[in-house]
């Protein structure tokens, strides 16, 4: 049986092999402490619940426009011109299953062979993947870690540009490090993109997941939005990670082709969800404000379960539900050399589960440092507690 050579291109989501780790480790009657994967493992919010009953009693359950219905197009175009002050239209909006889609439709879109792609490393696994896997080069930029938390090594981007250089995909209010960007750094992002004419994915899927100020976008600085498309998600505020929906929001010729991309893929988002996505968009703020308190929580309670480590220090970030503790010391300690061996113990040993920096893209040559992504959204108070003291007790003997 021949297998096009183009699959070996393609790459997962690599935490999901973690989470199949632990999963068979508490199978085989271990207790787990999941720190491993970004899923929520509370309750939607029962208005939106409510709404997507209804609309399957009210018979939404078939085809419906493959760039998603016009009242949700018409509040997701209302809500982010909104939050950035950017005029957008509903003809601005493509529903997508879920955020991820997002990232290989817009490369498909806009990205030629051979054309080079900045994306940030350690950052979401299935940039990289898309990238190369739709014939690109993937360029990696990386993060400088300060007593404050990470933020952007300008520098690497800077010198990663070349001629071949197209596109640049941004994630703001990262994933792995929880990094943010001040103004003034966005600013110096969109004036290499603006100097370079490079086309922008600014993937937002953590911008609602804000504990201390509001979110900031690049789309609301001069130039950026005509060059820029939003990757947006419901997974995140909503706690709605299974249902599987979400949007691109930019420039409408680009859209347009996102919009011909679903025809060919999907079809279209399903129905009944889009109208319970309307309610999360419209309706109550209380189960979505109580979902991110929780979350500060949570956030809390991790850092100072991390910061009681020998070894470790982290700053509580002010969004996304991550912490990346460095680890080298840890292992210098120990006597480990290979983070995923320090991974593998801690699972076996103290029944913790973690990614490492090695799940978030290949390492680069000046990637010296080790760390962990510690992810708090999935595992109660109490438990981060417990798994805390665990996790102090194996990197500490």
């Amino acid at each position: 049986m021949h297998i096009a050579s183009q699959i070996a291109k393609l790459g997962i989501e690599t935490s999901f092999e973690v989470a199949a780790a632990a999963s068979d480790w508490s199978h085989k009657g271990h207790k787990v402490y999941p720190f491993h994967i970004g899923d929520i493992n509370l309750h939607t919010p029962y208005n939106i619940v409510e709404a997507v009953t209804k609309a399957i009693r009210d018979g939404y359950t078939g085809y419906c426009p493959g760039a998603g219905i016009i009242q949700l197009r018409m509040a997701m175009a209302e809500e982010i011109g909104r939050k950035w002050g950017a005029p957008y239209e509903p003809e601005n909006v493509s529903i997508q299953p879920g955020g991820k889609p997002v990232v290989g439709k817009f490369l498909e879109a806009v990205m030629e062979p051979g054309d080079e792609v900045l994306y940030p490393n350690p950052g979401y696994p299935i940039y990289e993947s898309q990238i190369e896997f739709q014939g690109g080069i993937a360029v990696p930029y990386g993060y400088i870690e300060t007593e404050k938390g990470f933020a952007l090594d300008l520098e690497s981007m800077r010198r990663a540009i070349t001629p071949r250089t197209k596109i640049l995909v941004c994630n703001n209010y990262h994933n792995p490090t929880a990094a943010r960007s001040s103004r003034a750094e966005m600013e110096a992002v969109a004036e290499l993109a603006i100097r370079h004419n490079l086309m922008v994915l600014s993937d937002d899927a953590y911008y609602e997941i804000q504990y201390d100020e509001p979110a900031d976008s690049i789309v609301t600085l001069p130039g950026m939005q005509e060059r820029t498309v939003i990757l947006y998600t419901f997974s995140k505020r909503y706690a709605m990670t299974g249902w599987r929906i979400g949007a691109a929001i930019g420039p409408r010729k680009i859209i347009d082709i996102i919009n011909k991309l679903n025809s060919n893929a999907e079809s279209c988002t399903s129905h009944f969800i889009q109208w319970a996505a309307i309610e999360a968009l419209t309706g109550s703020e209380t189960g979505p404000n109580d979902i991110l308190a929780e979350l500060k929580r949570r956030r809390d309670a991790a850092v100072a379960g991390l910061n009681a480590i020998d070894g470790i220090s982290v700053a509580a970030p002010s969004s996304s539900f991550f912490l990346f503790p460095n680890v080298t010391k840890i292992m210098e300690r120990k006597g480990i050399t290979d983070v995923n061996l320090l991974m593998d113990l801690a699972l076996k040993q103290a029944g913790v589960s973690f990614c490492t920096h090695k799940h978030f893209g290949r390492p680069r040559p000046e990637d010296t440092q080790s760390y962990i992504r510690i992810a708090y959204s999935g595992i109660d108070v109490e438990d981060i507690h417990f798994g805390m003291e665990r996790l102090k007790e194996y990197f500490e003997s």
